[in-house]
């Protein structure tokens, strides 16, 4: 069976045993998902007061690291004074992302929007606006999908059991009134954001606090579903959700789901924070995001702009940098499938979705030649992606009477490398088939 067989099979399979267990139906999971599979890059927002301060988001003073009195201070310094969400639409647009995920609210209870839930919002600091609403619109005129990130735990709400780790207001299976009147206010700033802006998909956060039962995890599932049987959910409503998101850790292997996001930051921190000057380089990031989709994922990267509305230049030049090499190499990225198995290859790998053309990514300059292993078809030519160089290749131990894949070496010159990360398409004679 090709590659390509296996691929679309496992992914049928997994999707019938999720269906078993609660999730989508399977014939309406592939089509709802097919943007999402098909994106590739996606980027991250956050964006709150924390970053007047440039501490850690809701966490400062959750682990009582300062006051919860202090942190909501920075309400008076969140002034949104540069911000431009035509500008931020515009750059992640250039980056080559076709989604964007930004937060609506964290785990602070701060709203960027004019949340009738809840006075601790954008409008009721020093910006004295709605800051969410000009970026959706903008992001939507520069043809982006729309991510809602929203955290279900709100640690300044006076009527969710948990203020601080060592503060609790009160235990939400013994006091049922008010966790049901916290129930009333997250799922009502649900249907604020739904009714406002129709996001298509919805990224949850903080589940880990009550189980999916307390958080009423199936009946939100189905309201944001009937409001719009298209969106997309992801893993982080206690499990109800239709992607996997793991975060900050690159997987060695490809991931069982069907359908994963790694999210990660540029530095070491979501939020902006001055202090971080831990930067990945460019060419770091784009390795990683060719490793993220060689196993058929999707990144979501952070940035995380300051309280004046502007992104830190380091973070606006990956961005740029990054726009530069998915315009370059965009037939290996979007729309592929997940590459080779372990061992065919050394580097990174996609596959187009016909199955016929095999993307290698070279992680390194090599030393004039690479190696392919174990591909059954013969070849109808190897080109650089991107300029189109025709590159000339040797089929070596594969002797007439052997039914065995023979080594594939191909000619790499130093002329058509590129400065991050250099991909070459193999054109096959029908589709995909491995030794």
């Amino acid at each position: 069976m090709s590659l390509n067989k296996w691929y679309w099979t496992g992914l049928l399979l997994l999707s019938l045993v999720r269906t078993g267990l609660g999730q989508p139906d399977s014939l309406n999971e592939a089509k709802r998902m097919q943007w999402f599979h098909d994106a590739k890059l996606g980027i991250f927002i956050h964006w709150g007061i924390y970053a007047v301060k440039g501490i850690d988001e809701s966490w400062s003073f959750f682990n009582e690291y300062l006051s919860h009195e202090d942190y909501l201070k920075q309400t008076e310094g969140f002034t949104a004074s540069k911000y431009d969400p035509a500008e931020w639409a515009h750059l992640i647009k250039t980056s080559g992302a076709k989604y964007t995920v930004i937060t609506t609210r964290h785990h602070d209870g701060f709203s960027l929007w004019n949340s009738r839930g809840s006075e601790l919002n954008a409008v009721n600091s020093a910006a004295r606006r709605d800051v969410l609403t000009p970026y959706i619109q903008a992001a939507k005129q520069q043809g982006l999908r729309i991510g809602l990130y929203y955290s279900l735990p709100d640690w300044s709400f006076t009527d969710y059991p948990n203020e601080t780790k060592n503060i609790k207001r009160y235990d939400a299976n013994a006091d049922t009134q008010r966790w049901q009147r916290f129930l009333s206010y997250y799922q009502g700033q649900l249907d604020e954001l739904e009714s406002a802006y129709h996001p298509d998909l919805w990224w949850f956060d903080g589940d880990w606090e009550f189980s999916a039962e307390k958080w009423e995890a199936i009946k939100v599932r189905k309201r944001l579903l009937s409001a719009n049987k298209d969106v997309i959910i992801n893993s982080r409503l206690a499990g109800h959700g239709d992607y996997a998101t793991p975060e900050q850790g690159l997987p060695v292997n490809k991931p069982v789901d069907p359908y994963w996001e790694l999210c990660m930051t540029m530095n070491d921190s979501w939020g902006y924070q001055p202090n971080d000057t831990n930067y990945k380089t460019s060419r770091q990031i784009i390795q990683i995001f060719a490793n993220v989709i060689g196993h058929g994922g999707n990144l979501l990267l952070d940035i995380g702009p300051k309280a004046d509305g502007t992104i830190p230049a380091e973070q606006s030049q990956v961005l740029l940098d990054m726009g530069r090499w998915t315009q370059k190499h965009q037939e290996a990225i979007y729309g592929s499938q997940a590459g080779l198995p372990p061992g065919y290859f050394y580097g990174p790998s996609t596959l187009s979705a016909d199955g016929q053309t095999l993307y290698l990514f070279l992680p390194y300059h090599p030393q004039g030649q690479i190696e392919l292993r174990g591909v059954k078809n013969q070849i109808n030519r190897i080109r650089v992606v991107g300029d189109g160089t025709k590159l000339d290749h040797q089929v070596m131990m594969k002797p007439y009477w052997s039914t065995h894949a023979g080594l594939i070496y191909i000619d790499v010159p130093d002329y058509v490398l590129d400065p991050d990360m250099t991909v070459i398409a193999v054109q096959l004679k029908g589709k995909l088939e491995l030794e």
